[in-house]
């Protein structure tokens, strides 16, 4: 099984390959931001991805600010999502296989096997009013 660091490391990969289909022309910084992480590390994931020839840069020939990039996933880029997604869904499944099966077991130590549990009250009862 892979690392923990490893998993998030192929999370972030998979978001920004994800964010890049979704829109080529979304900045560095809108990357980072959509992707929960610092500008840094989205410039270090798109460097990777573009060293790795997952990812193309093409600049805007219509736009007037020329320092803009798309953001382009080649075929080789659309290949190594498409198994980053399935590693996700199956590391998901496991997850969730797992906590069903200690979710079970919490239910049949506190005898609750088999019964649906009640939701935990969260404030004061409310009263009726007259």
């Amino acid at each position: 099984m892979a690392s923990r660091r490893h998993e998030r490391q192929a999370e972030t990969r998979l978001q920004v390959m994800r964010l890049i289909a979704q829109n080529p022309e979304m900045s560095t910084r809108q990357i980072a931001e959509r992707a929960g992480i610092s500008n840094g590390s989205a410039y270090y994931v798109l460097t990777a991805l573009v060293e790795k020839g997952f990812v193309k840069l093409g600049n805007f020939a219509s736009n007037p600010r020329k320092g803009q990039y798309a953001h382009l996933l080649t075929p080789k880029g659309i290949r190594e999502k498409s198994l980053l997604t399935h590693s996700f869904i199956e590391r998901k499944r496991e997850e969730f296989a797992a906590l069903q099966a200690e979710i079970e077991a919490l239910e049949r130590e506190a005898g609750l096997a088999g019964e649906a549990a009640p939701f935990p009250q969260t404030g004061p009862k409310e009263t009726a009013r007259d």
